[in-house]
């Protein structure tokens, strides 16, 4: 067998694996299940890069507990699920518009020095996470969203390919890494187990199969 082929940091991996794509882990937070009328309490984002083997990991979080838009639902089973209390004077949330250009704001940074050319959005579920994170843009009208509006990467998927698992504990714990259950559900831990969950699959696969070309692919 071939050894994997993995370009180094000066071929800028990012952008040449994922077709000029920046992949960024994001859960959010929600006050139920409907992104038109249902509150978005909290974000976090994790930027993903590659070392100079080619291989990914997860670099930095970035997160944001979120004031409900006006008017917005909470429903009372969805706030019990993830802990959330919406009142509570120490989340020191911010409006939506504001939440979204803190976590926008370092993803088109890492856009532009990786050479990549838009995010595209890595989630557990991950229609989900873009449809509350699609509808929050059009509310505010933020400009410059650095995501993709339709296409993503999602980790239920990967994983039951890769572990034939689709729950995200079990994934996670598929994939051999550790899991606490009194950590779940928030958007941090969430999103940077997923975080790890996308890179370890993703690696796993390059070595075995190697590093894709797409360029040559383009060329074709």
């Amino acid at each position: 067998m071939n050894e994997p082929d993995f370009p180094g940091e000066g071929d800028r991996p990012i952008a040449n694996r994922f077709r000029s794509f920046l992949p960024v882990v994001v859960d959010i937070e929600t006050g139920g299940l409907n992104a038109a009328t249902d509150a978005v309490l909290q974000i976090a984002a994790v930027i993903v890069r590659a070392g100079e083997d080619g291989r990914l990991y997860p670099a930095e979080t970035h997160t944001t507990h979120v004031e409900p838009f006006e008017g917005a639902n909470l429903d009372p089973k969805s706030l019990e699920f993830n802990g959330i209390d919406p009142d509570h004077p120490l989340r020191m949330a911010k409006p939506e518009d504001e939440a979204l250009r803190q976590i926008f704001r370092p993803v088109r940074q890492e856009i532009r020095e990786t050479g990549c050319t838009r995010a595209v959005l890595v989630g557990h579920n991950a229609w989900f996470d873009l449809g509350f994170l699609n509808a929050a843009v059009k509310r505010v009208d933020v400009k410059r969203n650095p995501f993709h509006p339709f296409s993503c990467f999602d980790t239920a998927t990967l994983a039951g390919l890769a572990f034939g698992q689709t729950v995200l504990a079990r994934a996670v714990k598929a994939s051999g890494e550790d899991w606490d259950g009194r950590e779940a559900h928030s958007a941090i831990y969430d999103a940077e187990k997923t975080a790890e969950l996308f890179c370890t699959i993703v690696n796993r696969w390059d070595e075995l199969n190697g590093f894709p070309d797409y360029a040559a692919f383009a060329r074709r």
